[in-house]
């Protein structure tokens, strides 16, 4: 039990310090991660329902084995491009600045 809160404690803190460690600071960090993790809540939705829907639409047969894993990487893919970090602007400009 000992071993398990240790390493609980390290994990946050190594996280903390990652994260301030990134440019903007840890509470940029943290509102990113929010925003990730509402992505996926709504990603996870997505899922169920669309799973539900192919079980009950496809009891059987390909679409039943294959539906649910190209589901899930589309819906991956959709992640991959929705989660990416806003891109950062300068103080000084309107204009968001191109991504190295």
């Amino acid at each position: 039990m000992r071993g398990f809160a240790f390493g609980l404690i390290l994990i946050v803190g190594l996280s903390l310090t990652i994260l301030s460690l990134r440019p903007g600071g840890i509470k940029r960090q943290l509102r990113f991660a929010a925003r990730r993790f509402r992505i996926v809540l709504i990603l996870g939705g997505i899922y169920l329902a669309g799973s539900m829907i192919i079980r009950l639409a496809f009891p059987e047969g390909a679409v039943a084995d294959y539906g649910p894993p190209a589901l899930v990487m589309i819906l991956a893919g959709v992640f991959l491009v929705v989660g990416r970090d806003p891109a950062a602007t300068d103080p000084g400009s309107s204009q968001p600045s191109p991504r190295p």
